[in-house]
């Protein structure tokens, strides 16, 4: 799975992963990112089948989305 997103200037950005209890799975990005659209690949082929949930957070900015 690819994630997108954009960020409207340069940030920290950290991108978390947890499954459908809340439980912490992995870290996908944690750094400091430029201004624009950015894309991080998330290869779940060693996890089970399921609803996963990502957390995006820039600066004061947090977001939650459903991958399944």
């Amino acid at each position: 799975t690819t994630l997108e997103f954009a960020i409207p200037k340069e940030n920290y950005v950290t991108i978390k992963v947890y499954d459908a209890l809340g439980r912490y799975v992995t870290t996908l990005l944690s750094k400091k990112l430029s201004s624009g659209y950015h894309s991080v690949l998330f290869d779940a082929s060693n996890l089970g089948s399921g609803v996963y949930f990502y957390t995006l957070k820039a600066g004061n900015f947090t977001a939650t989305k459903k991958m399944t």
